[in-house]
């Protein structure tokens, strides 16, 4: 392969994280701008039914979809990088047809399974936001075959776009929702759960208007373009395998990573189940105030925590199918390359997200307009929790790098690990001991045993050997200095300019002391930056302004 097509390549690829990188900070925002109405609107209460019901369908959602997408990018970047164009189209018919029959039998499991579900969670009245939620299984199952395609051909516009209608969705029509079931049912306990149903049907609609989205947007897809680099490579494009060999290789490929990817959502849902059981047993709590705090630290503490993957998820999507194609053509440095710079980056946004989030937990809380009762409970939850960011961060990257070199199991035994931990510290030791605040202190245990392993698989069979100065402890460094910096300007400025501007400030500061000392202590390289779409004038413009020498 020649060294322009490299650069090609890698240009698409850092395209491709830029697009879903911006398309998931819109999405949070989205997201955050929903929770805080929403929790005006339906109160704790009717936030603990939405967040159960939603754990019910992340699991279906996990089992359903965390694989199959990965495997159908991974098989159509493997034959597009052979030539194959009509194995490429094979394998998407034969994975939309897949995902037809798992989308149906999924949401037929949640519709007439949600009372027994809901019963499970020690929460019966989430059986209706449940059923309302089940119908969106189906269509993020048809939605996912699309978004693999689009995967395996770097193009990411039209997976973005799907999300953020989807988002959008969410957010004005869930707000919408809302209101007019208040207005049917009022604000009473023994009613809010119809609101709550309300609102989260309309996650549904969301889904299958992005399904219709991405459905139009393979209509109009002009993959000729894309292939028309690899057509000329061999005469293996006269042939395809039979749909048994494709199934096959769909199967190897998906199930370990729907394995390990649902590992965290069955240990979640196990979470939700004890957590308010042992919250009502050792707490003192009711069923309305277990199921409450659990609304609260879900819809606080748990969005902010989601909020640095996200940053990281883009990659992981991206470098999936760039590893894979660069193997199969023999283009080891290249793959080398992308994992190294992916794994720094991964802990450049991963550490001052998780140590800033942490020192500022309540007035970033504040920031958002949360109830002042709502925000004096999850604040310490939030700084306790906020650290395990940077663990999910760093194994969202490893766990892409081990499914691309082909050692797909290697990601189940690190979150099995992980989840043994979480469970058996959380169910047996912390609530027991330390209340609510043990949830969050597990999650910590949980990511850093998963972490720790995935380094040690990455050693040991990918050979990647990572810096550990440059990778971890200069961003660490940076990461701690820039968390003391913001604490020292939100308590100097609050009291004369207010949380809002005060918190605002302390961010900007942070975030300026951290670019500074990333390039004072070298954690980002030229060569990092030149990997960058226009990275050379990127390069060129730091140096001009003194961050590179």
């Amino acid at each position: 392969m020649n060294n322009k097509k490299v650069k090609s390549s890698t240009g698409l690829f850092f395209s491709g994280v830029i697009i879903l990188t911006i398309s998931n900070l819109i999405i949070k925002a989205i997201g955050a701008l929903f929770k805080i109405p929403m929790t005006h609107i339906i109160g704790e209460l009717g936030m603990g039914y939405y967040s159960s019901a939603y754990v019910v369908y992340t699991v279906f959602y996990m089992i359903s979809t965390a694989g199959l997408p990965v495997a159908v990018s991974l098989l159509i970047a493997e034959n597009r990088s052979k030539g194959r164009v009509r194995q490429v189209k094979k394998v998407f018919k034969i994975s939309l047809i897949l995902f037809l029959i798992i989308g149906s039998l999924g949401a037929a499991i949640m519709i007439f399974g949600a009372p027994a579900f809901a019963d499970a969670i020690k929460s019966p009245n989430s059986r209706y936001s449940i059923m309302a939620l089940a119908p969106t299984l189906f269509f993020i199952c048809v939605a996912s075959a699309y978004r693999g395609y689009f995967q395996g051909y770097q193009f990411m516009m039209p997976v973005a776009v799907s999300q953020l209608i989807e988002a959008l969705c969410k957010l004005f029509l869930g707000i919408a929702l809302a209101y007019y079931a208040i207005g049917l049912y009022g604000k009473a306990d023994g009613s809010i759960h119809f609101a709550a149903a309300y609102a989260i049907f309309a996650v549904t609609i969301g889904a299958g208007l992005g399904m219709l989205f991405l459905t139009l947007s393979k209509l109009l897809f002009k993959s000729r373009k894309y292939d028309a680099e690899f057509t000329d490579i061999s005469g293996e494009n006269r042939y395809t395998d039979s749909t048994s060999s494709i199934l096959k290789s769909l199967a190897l490929i998906a199930l370990p990573i729907t394995i390990s990817s649902s590992v965290m959502s069955l240990t979640n849902l196990i979470d939700t189940a004890t957590m308010q059981g042992l919250l009502q047993k050792f707490c003192g709590m009711s069923q309305i105030e277990a199921t409450a705090a659990y609304g609260n630290y879900t819809s606080l503490c748990v969005p902010m925590f989601n909020l640095p993957p996200y940053l990281i998820y883009p990659i992981s999507y991206s470098i999936v199918p760039l590893i894979k194609s660069a193997i199969t053509v023999g283009d080891k440095k290249r793959a080398g390359v992308v994992m190294e710079s992916s794994l720094k980056v991964s802990a450049l946004i991963g550490l001052p997200c998780g140590l800033g989030m942490a020192a500022l937990a309540e007035p970033i809380l504040q920031l958002f307009h949360y109830p002042a009762e709502s925000i004096q409970s999850a604040a310490p939850l939030l700084t306790l929790l906020a650290p395990s960011a940077f663990f999910l961060c760093v194994i969202t990257v490893t766990n892409a790098m081990l499914q691309a070199n082909g050692h797909t199991y290697m990601p189940i035994i690190s979150m099995v690990a992980g989840a043994v931990i979480k469970i058996v510290t959380n169910r047996f030791i912390l609530i027991r001991t330390i209340g609510l605040a043990g949830t969050p202190v597990s999650t910590f245990l949980c990511y850093l045993t998963a972490t720790a392993l995935n380094i040690f698989f990455l050693v040991k069979y990918v050979g990647i050997r990572p810096n550990m100065g440059k990778v971890f402890f200069r961003p660490l460094i940076a990461a701690a200095v820039c968390s003391a910096a913001a604490i020292g300007v939100s308590m100097l400025t609050r009291e004369a300019f207010g949380v809002s501007a005060s918190t605002l400030a302390a961010i900007l500061a942070a975030a300026l002391v951290y670019t500074v000392l990333i390039f004072a202590l070298r954690a980002v390289t030229e060569d990092d930056i030149i990997l960058l779409p226009k990275g050379e004038k990127i390069r060129d413009l730091l140096k001009k302004i003194k961050l590179f020498k």
